[in-house]
């Protein structure tokens, strides 16, 4: 298959709860799987969508991903709840953790909830849009335990991950507005996805094992290592540094240093502290006109026409629904890595043939 394909969304689905069934996850596991993953890739995330594949499957393999497991409360304070993700799947445990966030905001008004030890919970966009749908605000912090991806400034080595940070504010008649990155300048899955590609990332973005610059992925996918640098050099990496310590001591988990790193880069544990909203309760009855003119106001700046003004999450909508309509885009490196990774775990080759021509189609 060509890198220029594109695949069905329905089709991929399906692709990829046949994977994760094979591997040995019961069907509602698979389906909350193949639900992120998918609308990862269709909001324009191919970092964090169905190239994840081989990773999760060498997790697996390599003793750290769970399967079949859920996250379990550990104190129960209310409006506060600390959860242990038990290194199931990211998409099981964070889903379940803002399901009981949601439930308590709904009661008190406002929850927080700590979430440790759960493997990766992916697109954090993807929680934030479930707390949206339920009419909330939230606010993400983020860590990646003991994985060496990213160099503080101005250092020349990995001492963090790329610990994202992701706010979301629901709108009655319109797209929720939704801040969600890495503090990383790009995600370590774009590294990926680029090597796959056999193109460079942008330049400001990488150094190279001897800690100087290079627009090379292989940096980050080939031994010597190098690392990720934070966006907007010292405010990237203050807020990365918060997003540990938030995301990762105040969780109930653990933080990066020499004891807790991680033996293998697929072991993506993740904590995450999450608070959720309800915005009605703030009384303030002019919120929603007074963001509907400033959204008017700023994309009324004169703009090229090529250039147009967007609001936070308003890329991803447009992307989403393009890709609706045209398919899903995948590089013939990634999916060559996944359908290896199929084979990995006994997928016959009748059945994953069946699936290329089908995904072909």
């Amino acid at each position: 298959m060509n890198s220029g394909h594109r695949f069905s969304a329905p089709t991929l689905h399906a692709f990829v709860e046949a994977v994760f069934r094979q591997m040995g996850s019961h069907e509602q596991e698979a389906r909350l799987v193949a639900d992120h993953l998918i609308a990862a890739n269709l909001a324009g995330h191919d970092s964090h969508g169905v190239g994840m594949i081989p990773s999760y499957i060498r997790s697996f393999s390599q003793g750290h991903l769970q399967i079949n497991r859920h996250a379990s409360v550990i104190k129960d304070a209310g409006a506060i709840l600390t959860l242990d993700g038990n290194r199931a799947f990211g998409q099981v445990a964070a889903h379940e953790a803002m399901a009981q966030g949601i439930a308590r905001a709904r009661e008190h008004g406002i929850a927080a909830v700590a979430l440790h030890n759960s493997h990766h919970i992916g697109r954090i966009g993807y929680w934030a849009e479930q707390c949206a749908a339920a009419g909330f605000v939230s606010i993400h912090f983020v860590n990646v335990v003991g994985t060496r991806m990213v160099a503080p400034f101005p250092g020349r080595d990995g001492r963090f991950g790329t610990n994202p940070f992701c706010a979301v504010f629901p709108r009655k008649n319109d797209f929720p507005l939704l801040l969600d990155y890495a503090t990383s300048a790009i995600a370590f899955g774009k590294t990926r996805v680029a090597w796959h590609k056999g193109v460079p990332v942008p330049p400001g973005c990488l150094i190279d094992a001897s800690g100087e610059p290079t627009t090379d992925p292989a940096a980050m996918q080939e031994p010597p290592l190098g690392a990720l640098l934070t966006f907007a050099a010292h405010k990237g990496y203050a807020l990365a540094a918060m997003c540990e310590i938030l995301g990762g001591a105040l969780s109930g988990g653990e933080t990066t240093h020499q004891e807790t790193l991680q033996e293998s880069a697929d072991a993506i544990i993740n904590g995450m502290t999450t608070v959720i909203l309800n915005p009605e309760l703030f009384g303030a009855p002019e919120c929603d006109r007074q963001t509907a003119a400033f959204a008017e106001w700023v994309k009324a700046s004169p703009h090229a026409e090529e250039a147009p003004i967007l609001l936070p999450g308003e890329w991803e909508v447009n992307t989403r629904r393009e890709r609706q309509q045209q398919g899903i885009p995948l590089d013939a490196g990634s999916w060559q890595a996944i359908c290896d990774a199929a084979r990995q775990i006994g997928m016959p080759e009748a059945e994953l043939q069946s699936f290329c021509h089908r995904l072909a189609g």
